[in-house]
Parts: C-alpha cells; sequence; structure tokens
C-alpha cells in the first residue's frame, strides 16, 4: 500500500503553509475541508477563508461540512480515496467515523511541544504565560483532544516582545517542514511515534474577549506577556474615565517617578506616571511601571503614545481600570 494522496482539513492562516508546502511536495492533495464561510469585521461579511482562497487558486476542491457526522460528508472523504489525512488549526474535533477512512489515518500540525498546551490556543497561551520557547508538534490524531502519539516536534524561540502572531507564523513554516518529513518517513515505514506523558499536559483553552481586560494589579512583565499574547485577537483594553482603550504594544519601563506623593505612599496600579512626549508609563501591582506604546481609543485608530498625548487631555495621577 502507497502513499501519495492526501486530504488536508484546515482554516485559518495557520494553516496555509502547511497546504502551501504539501501542494508543492511529491504528494497529491486530493481535497481540502475547511469551515463553513462566516461573517467577519466590522461590517460582517461573509469571505472566504485563507486556506479556501489557497485552495480554490491552485484548483483543489473544497468541501465545507456544517456536521462532520453528517453521512453525506463521511461518504465524500471515502470517494476522495486519500492514504493520509493532515490536520492544521481545522477548528473541529473529528469524530471516529471520518478518524478510520483514511489507511495512514490522520496527523496534526500541532502548535506546541505537546504534551504542553493541548487544545486550541497554544501559541497565545505560551506567550501570555512568558515562555521563552514554543514549538509544533506532529501527531496521530486520535479521539481524545490532543493526546495522539508524537512522530516529530521542533522548538521555536518566543522573543522577549514577540506576539501571538509573530511566533505562530514561525510555527507555520516550522511546522509545514516538519510535517512533510513525517510523511516521507510514514511513506518509507520508518516513522515512529512516542506516547505522550499524559501526566505532563497542560490545556490551553480557546480565547475569549473578556479576557482581554487588563488587571493592573499584576506585575508589569505579567500584563506585558498578556498584551503580546491576545495580538492580534482579542486585544487587551482597560478604561479611563468611562472610554475603552485597546492596549496594542507595551514595553517595561522600570520605575517611573510619577506625581509627588507623601512619604511611603506608592501608586496606585493602573496609575498615570508619565505623560509628556513618547512615554505614557502606568504603575502595576509590582512596583515596575509598563509604558504604553500602541494604544487605540474607543471608535479610533491605532495611534503611537505620543499621537495620543498630544491628541488627548492625559496626565499623571489619573488611573486606569478594569472597568
Amino acid at each position: 500500500m502507497g502513499l501519495n494522496r492526501i486530504l488536508f482539513f484546515g482554516t485559518p492562516d495557520f494553516a496555509v503553509p502547511v497546504l502551501d508546502r504539501l501542494l508543492r511536495s511529491p504528494y497529491e492533495v486530493v481535497g481540502v475541508v475547511t469551515q463553513p464561510d462566516r461573517p467577519s469585521g466590522r461590517g460582517q461579511r461573509v469571505g472566504e477563508g485563507p486556506v479556501k482562497r489557497l485552495a480554490l487558486s491552485r484548483g483543489i476542491p473544497v468541501t465545507q461540512p456544517e456536521r462532520l457526522r453528517d453521512e453525506a460528508f463521511v461518504e465524500r472523504v471515502r470517494t476522495l480515496g486519500a492514504d493520509l489525512a493532515v490536520v492544521a488549526a481545522y477548528g473541529k474535533i473529528l469524530p471516529e467515523p471520518v478518524l478510520v477512512i483514511p489507511p495512514y489515518g490522520f496527523l496534526n500540525v500541532h502548535a506546541s511541544l505537546l504534551p504542553r498546551y493541548r487544545g486550541a490556543a497554544p501559541v497565545q497561551r505560551a506567550v501570555m504565560a512568558g515562555d521563552p520557547q514554543t514549538g509544533v508538534s506532529i501527531m496521530r490524531v486520535v479521539k481524545e483532544l490532543d493526546a495522539g502519539p508524537v512522530f516529530a516536534a521542533s522548538t521555536c524561540p518566543i522573543g522577549p516582545d514577540d506576539t501571538a502572531d509573530i511566533v505562530e507564523d514561525a510555527l507555520a513554516l516550522l511546522g509545514a517542514e516538519l510535517l512533510v518529513r513525517v510523511v516521507g518517513d510514514l511513506a518509507a515505514g520508518r516513522a515512529r511515534a512516542t506516547p505522550q506523558d499524559a501526566r505532563s499536559s497542560t490545556y490551553a483553552p480557546r480565547l475569549t474577549k473578556e479576557e482581554g481586560v487588563i488587571d493592573w494589579g499584576r506585575p508589569a512583565q505579567a500584563i506585558h506577556d498578556h498584551v503580546r499574547g491576545l495580538h492580534p485577537w482579542p486585544h487587551a483594553f482597560t478604561f479611563l474615565d468611562g472610554s475603552r482603550y485597546i492596549v496594542l504594544r507595551t514595553t517595561l519601563a522600570g520605575r517611573g517617578p510619577g506625581p509627588e506623593r507623601g512619604p511611603g505612599e506608592a501608586p496606585r496600579p493602573g496609575e498615570i506616571l508619565c505623560a509628556e512626549a513618547d512615554r505614557l508609563d502606568v504603575a502595576t501591582g509590582g512596583g515596575d511601571a509598563l509604558r504604553l506604546v500602541t494604544i487605540q481609543p474607543e471608535g479610533r485608530r491605532p495611534m503611537s503614545s505620543r499621537e495620543l498625548l498630544a491628541g488627548h487631555r492625559l496626565r499623571p495621577g489619573q488611573v486606569f481600570r478594569p472597568a
């Protein structure tokens, strides 16, 4: 039994380099399964996802099932005659009737060093945790979420100011190359998978908009990591005088002098310590200040702190709050 025909499951930008690399490999991509088109953006316009656009541009048949257990979809997978299926950020759990169809099974390109960060948001959770590195794993898909044995893994550093999208882009390219290597090993009969240690597993749940609120009582480094991990979605945010400010970029500022205060009186978490030129420094619960670099006031475009201070009357002593 040879391995030549591959069925691809994927939806967002992360999956695009993986599909593109497969299309440039010796293997035939017989079809692409992606999630149905959804409304997005301010106008809530229904548009094609990144994987769908790539597939159609290369003449690859695209299937967008609402329910993966529908017999019509299961039969569609059978008729495509794939030897192997590859999953990269598809976004839905695959049911048993689909998993058993390809003779070589399913491989998943997962953006973490399994068993760490199983789940829907591994890159964002790694950045939010302040991890210095993460990685990508090629694993066999099983019924339990991200619990299958791992064929190969590669590490990737996380820079101190890297945002989640930067890390994710790097992991997508790394995973694409690693995947093709594993597929080659499968085809040659030399692939070996290592079971995960479930006792060491951690979970990376899907992000929610509510997680964006900044808790100024945390240390500056933790808030900085929070902002990085939630970029480009759902973004970190805070409030001042009833107005919402989305915080897009930050940097650590050390200890700022802030406004004059009595002996032993510490600045309040969220208090503006400096608001001049390109310095917008805010006190945190750890004693250090966080410098806001790029901010988006409610209903406005993103702007630098210098632009913001030129057009908004922010001053030391004002306090950003969670709501």
